[in-house]
């Protein structure tokens, strides 16, 4: 049933071209079809220009934005899980596709990054155009959680979304840095693995990256941790001088008190990788939702 109920669809390349550098892909739930196209994940293929054209509706359908976790797309299986679920009672959905991944090109020398919200500003207001009656939600998985409660923060009241919700947000991406650190299970199970999923995306995309001249391929190849990748790309990317630096100011937490939209908050107490923290539960605390 789950593989039979949507396909996937994404807009031509460069149809989304973000004004801070470069593109970024999103995908649509649509009806199955036959078609395949090797390029991309499975069930996904392009939308042509002609059916770009007409994409625009009147109609009042609930629509949701999802953001997936690190390394992610709309390939995943939690996604197309939700997305099985919302598009089976009514709903319309779309998956924003973080830089570089899901098969992506990127047009820049530049991956996502926590505190990068450009591209879902600019989707929301595109189908905030595009679609003018619908409803707009949207959901963040693990870091696509962190950047949505960072988006919806600094939209304030201006957001156009309805509601959000975020599951596994590392709310503090500081202090659930230094605890992955800390155990044996955090260093070599989950920082290595997501260490390794980053090294991969990195060699998919190493020519366009590797004009970025902040960066030193080598050191980058040689890593083995998250936060040694973080150090080594995300720091010299974005200027900053630590990686440390970079997960304070990305961290979700206080953007959290600037949110005026209805949100919802899914969280494991003893989520090994996101762990909650005094400053993260107090701050949801304070934003009531706690």
């Amino acid at each position: 049933m789950l593989a039979q109920s949507f396909s996937i669809q994404r807009p031509p390349p460069d149809y989304l071209d973000c004004c801070e550098k470069g593109t970024f892909a999103v995908d649509f739930v649509v009806p199955p079809y036959a078609e395949k196209d090797p390029t991309l994940p499975p069930r996904t293929i392009h939308f042509s220009d002609e059916e770009m054209g007409k994409i625009g509706s009147d109609d009042g359908k609930p629509m949701l934005v999802t953001l997936h976790g690190l390394t992610g797309g709309s390939h995943d299986a939690y996604l197309r899980h939700l997305l099985h679920a919302l598009y089976t009672e009514g709903w319309e959905a779309c998956v924003v596709n973080a830089r570089g991944c899901a098969r992506s090109k990127i047009t820049s020398e530049v991956l996502f990054n926590a505190r990068a919200t450009w591209d879902v500003r600019q989707l929301v207001k595109w189908l905030r155009k595009t679609f003018p009656n619908r409803p707009l939600f949207a959901i963040g998985y693990s870091l696509g959680g962190c950047i949505l409660v960072n988006y919806l923060g600094e939209e304030g009241n201006r957001c156009l979304l309805d509601a959000a919700v975020v599951c596994s947000n590392p709310w503090n991406l500081d202090v659930g840095s230094l605890a992955l650190q800390r155990t044996w299970l955090g260093l070599n199970a989950y920082s290595k693995s997501m260490a390794r999923d980053l090294k991969g995306l990195f060699e998919l995309h190493i020519e366009q990256l590797s004009k970025n001249q902040c960066l030193d391929v080598d050191k980058i190849r040689a890593v083995k941790y998250l936060h040694e990748f973080d150090r080594e790309l995300q720091g010299p990317t974005w200027g900053y001088p630590t990686e440390g630096a970079y997960y304070r100011d990305a961290s979700s937490c206080d953007s959290l008190l600037a949110v005026r939209v209805p949100l919802f908050a899914i969280h494991a107490q003893d989520d090994p990788v996101s762990r909650l923290n005094k400053t993260a539960t107090l701050q949801l605390i304070r934003a009531g939702l706690l």
